[in-house]
């Protein structure tokens, strides 16, 4: 299932980050694990944050994809089931 992953970074931790050098290397193991279909970047509600599309298989993957969030960012994470314009048209034509 398409997942989009909304992902707030704490502004501290994420301060400490940039300090340190160490946001970008953080950014990319993150991104590289989970291999997102899309990924975006803004402020929201005064917070860094992160948009990420995502494809889960399963519900257990959760755990394993928000530890690096929140271990590294103290984030605070939405997940939100998302589709597509195809996903859309597929799920459509199945109402009857």
């Amino acid at each position: 299932m398409r997942v989009m992953i909304k992902a707030q970074f704490d502004t501290e931790r994420a301060n400490e980050a940039i300090r340190s050098g160490k946001l970008p290397e953080l950014m990319k193991e993150t991104l590289d694990h989970l291999k997102p279909e899309a990924a975006y970047f803004g402020p929201e509600d005064g917070c860094r944050t992160c948009w990420l599309v995502v494809d889960m298989q399963d519900s257990s993957e959760i755990p394993a994809t928000a530890e690096p969030f929140f271990t590294q960012f103290n984030a605070k994470l939405t997940f939100t089931p998302i589709m597509n314009a195809e996903d859309l048209q597929k799920g459509l034509s199945q109402i009857r």
